[in-house]
């Protein structure tokens, strides 16, 4: 077995850097197959996962899996960095209310549904509860966003999902911190949630939250345009580590802090170049983070907690969808939106993976397996079928058009708007090249004027006149005279006014 061949080396840097090398290549050769069948990319790094982990090929050692577990507390910092970009105050500000009822709405329905499913209808432990339904409020941005892009979905729906998305994950990330302090007394064996065993963890919460807030207004003040690339990438990413580290060493969730890192620099700055940044160099995380989960995930564990996977992947699914729904209704949005929203909000995947590895580490053994292969099961399965329901959103909404042929689409192109007359483009183009053709006339005209100076003035001619004027210049112009004919009558008639003067001054 490889994995057995890589424990065997003795030098433990190239047991490190060749199972890394095996992690991206299994990741980006998966999303080869998963781009012709039309999936996102994190199911193909998923099942990436599954294919090398320790249940099927096992090309990576498990203490590698095992060793790896820094990538995790990393990976959550940049996507929480990067959801801080939607939270501009400026966006709020004119759909702020409405948007905030919608997704508190949404994303708490199906948060209290799931736990109520999984603690009264298959009787599993409050955490155990409590943390899969807080995780089950969660929505993937991604995957829907791109559905977007590829059709060109314009409408009141499309702005409403892309505000939802970015505050949803705010919500969810809010709601599993909420349940991870209550869970933590718990599963410490204090029996009842005393206040002190609260206020200790929500007062840790508050100084991660603080030195966000710090952090965002340390990289208002060190990253300007006066860097390079290059420094100023290397200073987000010292920053972002930094806070990450804090967080880690006092056993608190690094999501907030770096959200709310992200979000103040955004309205300090209002550049977005950094995060783009981030964006291309946070990639090879990313994949890393995903195809581990898939390592991680416990294939003969499918079948215990097969059913229960089953109920949470369609109880999530009505919950976001009454949710939605109703959020709609309190905030006044337009019918096509309350109707179809809901469906546009089924993808899973990235925040709850990550918070599904942070619930691993409080739950037992037990219940922290079976809740993070219920969240991976059905984060492939909501990829899958995420999309397609997003798509189905936009279509019934009329944010999508129909798909008509190229020469239709033309034909409408040059449709006249309201109240102008139907011209055909031949006339059309005669006229406008007519209209150029006079405009460049007068300017002409006007130039030779400022230079030449205004025209004398001439007596107005009789109308009657007029056309033998015309026919006298006309001649002129056909019938041009020489040089020596003109200076001969010139001749003639001074000879004789020579003539008739003598003749006067004799009488």
């Amino acid at each position: 077995m490889p994995a057995e061949f890589l424990n065997s080396l003795s030098n433990t840097s190239a047991e490190v850097i060749l199972s890394l090398a095996i992690i991206l290549f299994a990741g980006f050769l998966m999303t080869r197959l998963t781009k012709k069948l039309r999936l996102p990319n994190v199911t193909g790094y998923i099942l990436a996962g599954v294919l090398i982990g320790p249940y099927l090929l096992h090309l990576v050692p498990d203490s590698v899996i095992i060793g790896m577990d820094f990538i995790t507390d990393l990976a959550l910092a940049y996507i929480a960095f990067g959801v801080g970009e939607y939270f501009k105050l400026s966006q709020l500000k004119k759909n702020g209310k409405r948007v905030v009822i919608i997704t508190c709405f949404e994303a708490l329905t199906a948060a209290v549904l799931v736990t109520l499913c999984m603690r009264f209808v298959f009787h599993l432990s409050l955490p155990f509860a409590l943390l899969l339904g807080a995780i089950g409020s969660a929505t993937a941005p991604a995957s829907t966003i791109m559905t977007i892009r590829q059709y060109h979905a314009r409408g009141e729906i499309v702005d409403t999902i892309l505000q939802v998305v970015a505050l949803d994950d705010a919500v969810a990330l809010l709601a599993f911190s909420i349940c991870a302090v209550i869970v933590s007394n718990l599963e410490s064996g204090a029996g009842a949630v005393g206040i002190g065993t609260v206020l200790v963890p929500l007062a840790l919460n508050v100084v991660t939250l603080a030195l966000g807030v710090a952090c965002g207004f340390l990289l208002r003040w060190i990253i300007s345009d006066r860097r390079s690339r290059e420094h100023r990438l290397v200073l987000i990413n010292a920053v972002i580590m930094a806070l990450t580290g804090v967080c880690s060493l006092l056993d608190i969730s690094p999501l907030l802090p770096c959200m709310l890192m992200g979000t103040v620099y955004v309205n300090l700055n209002r550049n977005k170049k950094l995060f783009k940044q981030v964006n291309h160099f946070t990639p090879p995380i990313m994949l890393m983070f995903f195809v581990l989960s898939g390592m991680r995930l416990n294939v003969p564990a499918l079948a215990t907690a097969g059913i229960i996977g089953v109920a949470y992947f369609f109880v999530r699914i009505i919950g976001k969808y009454i949710g939605a729904y109703a959020g709609c209704r309190v905030g006044g949005s337009a019918p096509e939106v309350r109707r179809y929203l809901g469906m546009a909000l089924v993808p899973q995947a990235g925040v709850s993976i990550g918070l599904a590895a942070l619930a691993e580490r409080m739950l037992p053994a037990g219940p922290g397996v079976m809740l993070s292969t219920i969240i991976l099961s059905s984060s492939v399965l909501y990829e899958m079928v995420g999309p397609a329901c997003a798509k189905a959103s936009l279509y019934l909404s009329h944010a999508i058009k129909h798909e008509e042929p190229a020469g239709k689409e033309q034909k409408k192109a040059e449709l006249p708007e309201k109240g102008e007359k139907p011209v055909k483009p031949d006339e059309k183009a005669v006229k406008d090249s007519t209209a150029s053709g006079k405009e460049k006339k007068k300017d002409k005209a006007e130039k030779t004027v400022a230079v030449k100076g205004p025209k004398k003035a001439e007596p107005a001619a009789d109308i009657s006149t007029k056309p033998d004027i015309k026919k006298a210049q006309l001649q002129e112009d056909k019938e041009p005279e020489n040089d020596a004919a003109v200076s001969s009558k010139a001749e003639k008639k001074h000879k004789e006014h020579k003539k008739k003067k003598p003749k006067a001054v004799n009488a």
